[in-house]
C-alpha cells in the first residue's frame, strides 16, 4: 500500500511558496472544525491574522504568518488535513500521535523514515495509512509527520520493518519557514 505513494507526497527542495493570500475564517471554517474533530484539539484562531498559500501539492494555512495547517491528498486521493510541526508545538494533547526512543531521533532529523524498531508507544486511534505526527517519548515534542504503514498495536509489538513513512520533520524547509 506504502509502495503505491506518489512521489509528490514527499517533501522537496524545489517547493515554492505560491499564491499567499488573507483569508476570512468562515471560508476555512469546515476545514479547522474537521481537523479539530479528527485530532481533539481547539485551535483557537478567533481574531488571528489568516492566510492560505499552495506549497508544492499542499495547501497550507497560516495563523498569524506561522504555518500551522496542511492540507493534502490521502492514498485514496481524498482531501486530509493536519497541523504542521508549528502546529503540534502548541497542541501537544493532539491525538494520532507516535512516540520513539532517542535512537530515532538523529535519523528523523535527517528525513528517514521511522522503524518499528524505535516505537515504543502509539495512540490507539492510529490505523495504516492515517496521517500520523511522531514524538519523543521523554519531552512529548513533535518530530516528523508522515504516513502510518501498521495500525497502532503492531507499531508498537513488532521489531522489523518500516512503521511510518516521513513527510515532514524538524528542519525541514517547511519547518524553517517563517
Amino acid at each position: 500500500m506504502i509502495a503505491s505513494l506518489l512521489p509528490f507526497l514527499h517533501m522537496a527542495n524545489e517547493w515554492s511558496m505560491r499564491k499567499r493570500r488573507p483569508v476570512r475564517r468562515k471560508n476555512i471554517a469546515p476545514l479547522l472544525k474537521r481537523l479539530e474533530e479528527d485530532l481533539a484539539i481547539d485551535l483557537n484562531v478567533d481574531g488571528a491574522f489568516l492566510e492560505m498559500a499552495e506549497y508544492g501539492p499542499w495547501t497550507m494555512v497560516f495563523v498569524d504568518r506561522t504555518p500551522l495547517v496542511i492540507e493534502l491528498q490521502d492514498l485514496e486521493d481524498e482531501r486530509c488535513v493536519f497541523l504542521t510541526l508549528r502546529g503540534f508545538l502548541e497542541h501537544v494533547e493532539a491525538l494520532k500521535w507516535v512516540e520513539v526512543d532517542h535512537g530515532a531521533i538523529p535519523f528523523l532529523m535527517n528525513g528517514a523514515d521511522c522503524m518499528v524498531a524505535g516505537v515504543h508507544a502509539a495512540e490507539a486511534s492510529v490505523q495504516s495509512g492515517d496521517l500520523v505526527w511522531i514524538r519523543d517519548m521523554t519531552h512529548k515534542r513533535p518530530l516528523a509527520l508522515g504516513w502510518a504503514v501498521k495500525d497502532a498495536d503492531q507499531l508498537v509489538a513488532e521489531t522489523k520493518g518500516k512503521g511510518i513513512k516521513t513527510l515532514h520533520w524538524v528542519g525541514d524547509e517547511l519547518w524553517e519557514m517563517e
